[in-house]
């Protein structure tokens, strides 16, 4: 049942009004000035107030402001004996729902109560859906407690209440656009958009275009002005992946962009200004792209004022069961499955691979678990051939005394790894592992692998 508070200190009045609403099946508040009124606010979880203008102890247009400061999904309407267009205005400003005149305009009470209603109730909902954003898209929202990832974690924020441009590095699916979409939200441009691109996505031509925008004929196909990217992020934030796959005419644009904030659209002559600040991506090493003449010397410095490198997942182990749980719970709920659990064989042999994609890959193989499993508890059987083998060599007589994360476990595993590729082709295996066939066969022998 939704709940009005009415301020008014005509009793008789007020308890007409509140009889009025009662029988249209809303619980009423009753307050007799300001002072009563907000302490009846804290008290209540409240839908709308009806606030008389004149009031012993203030005046309902001021009070008007400081319900909204404290309860900004809190809805007002103020009644007053005599309407005035100053009083009606600053009501307004003061974030009011309507200003109406007692007895000429009692029957709009009803229906504009209704209307507050679902006003309140939609802005209750933008903001949580806004909480939820935040939350998902801010430091919290990145899963692990290792060492490297909180060491990652700790410079980024510190990084993201500056406006320095920043250089996310590492691998293929170590989670680089969320690090970004992290930093734009710790920052004073959260509110302003986060565009993102991945500068490999496209060709050279359409890149420009992209980044940059164009006018109506700069080539074949473009039939209308466009704006680029980096115009659509002007006072926001713009995350540049895959940015060492930039062409070196691209790169100059760019550092201009850098230095002086300005560019020149494709097929135009005049310069567009822009405020945007700058986060990069790579799983190149840049400084060997600069030795082979593939990337800009002077953008690298520029880009990586601030540099981040983001950990494998094969170097944070300890996180593996964390995201997968998580993973569990986002895919059960979006394929509708009861998966309550994961068993500790699956998390062992989780911990067994070595995940050259990273979290990217760990998150398929859990949708893909996820949609084959029957039950409620994740088995092994549901995870991929590659892994599922795994286990026919993790539980031998020298894995006890053989550590999961030792060198000669590393070896055994890559071993097994490129066995299984060639189909135990002992000759391949051998020519793909870089060593003599004797020495094959010695460490088969060593690590019993048959």
């Amino acid at each position: 049942m939704k709940k009005i508070l009415i301020i008014d200190d005509e009793e008789k009045l007020r308890g007409l009004i509140a009889r009025i609403i009662h029988l249209e099946g809303f619980e009423v508040v009753e307050a007799g000035d300001c002072k009563s009124g907000l302490k009846k606010l804290e008290q209540n979880n409240i839908d709308v107030v009806l606030c008389d203008v004149k009031l012993p102890d203030g005046n309902g247009v001021d009070l008007t402001a400081i319900i909204k400061d404290k309860n900004p999904s809190v809805e007002v309407i103020l009644l007053t004996a005599y309407g005035n267009i100053p009083d009606g205005v600053q009501a307004i400003k003061n974030g009011a729902f309507d200003y109406i005149v007692k007895g000429d305009d009692n029957n709009k009470i009803i229906p504009l109560l209704h209307r507050a209603i679902e006003k309140g109730t939609l802005t209750k909902r933008v903001s949580q859906l806004e909480a939820q954003l935040e939350t998902k898209f801010s430091f919290d929202g990145i899963i692990g407690n290792s060492k490297a990832l909180q060491q990652a974690i700790e410079l980024a924020k510190k990084v993201a209440v500056t406006d320095t441009t920043v250089l996310l590095t590492g691998e293929t699916g170590t989670g680089k656009e969320v690090f970004a979409q992290a930093i734009h939200q710790s920052s004073n441009r959260k509110n302003k958009h986060f565009v993102a691109i991945n500068c490999s996505a496209f060709s050279h031509d359409l890149l420009e275009s992209e980044m940059f925008g164009h006018t109506a004929g700069a080539f074949t196909g473009a039939t209308k002005d466009k704006k680029g990217l980096f115009e659509e992020a002007n006072n926001g934030t713009i995350f540049l992946d895959e940015v060492g796959e930039m062409a070196l005419d691209l790169q100059a644009k760019l550092l201009r962009v850098i230095e002086n904030g300005e560019f020149i659209k494709v097929g135009e002559s005049k310069v567009t200004k822009v405020d945007v600040r700058i986060i990069t991506a790579t799983n190149r090493d840049l400084t060997k792209e600069i030795e082979a003449g593939h990337f800009r010397q002077d953008l690298y410095y520029r880009l990586s004022v601030f540099q981040i490198k983001l950990p494998a997942l094969r170097e944070r182990v300890i996180d593996i069961e964390l995201l997968a749980k998580y993973f569990l719970n986002s895919f059960a709920l979006k394929t509708n499955k009861k998966i309550k659990s994961i068993s500790d064989e699956f998390i062992h042999l989780l911990k067994l691979h070595t995940w050259p994609g990273n979290i990217r890959e760990l998150k398929n193989v859990l949708e893909r678990s996820v949609i084959l499993e029957t039950g409620d508890v994740l088995l092994p059987d549901c995870l991929p051939f590659e892994i599922q083998q795994l286990k026919d060599f993790s539980n031998t007589d020298s894995d006890k005394t053989m550590s999961a994360f030792s060198m000669a476990s590393a070896e055994k595993i890559h071993i097994q790894k490129v066995l299984n590729y060639t189909n135990h082709n002992k000759t391949e295996t051998a020519r793909l592992l870089g060593i003599a066939l004797t020495t094959l066969y010695r460490k088969l022998e060593e690590y019993k692998i048959s």
